[in-house]
């Protein structure tokens, strides 16, 4: 379950990098970065390590 939530995490990222420098998608995008954000802190909080 952990690495699926990293794994998550990590391609939220990359989809909120490319919105952002290339799409400018608008709100969504920044959407995905704190859902990102909250499922490495979720991580971090549960004693694993990124």
């Amino acid at each position: 379950m952990g690495n699926l939530l990293y794994t998550i995490a990590v391609i939220l990222v990359i989809f909120w990098a490319i919105g952002f420098f290339a799409f400018s998608l608008g709100s969504i995008i920044h959407v995905l970065l704190v859902i990102a954000v909250i499922a490495i802190l979720l991580r971090l909080i549960q004693g694993r390590g990124i």
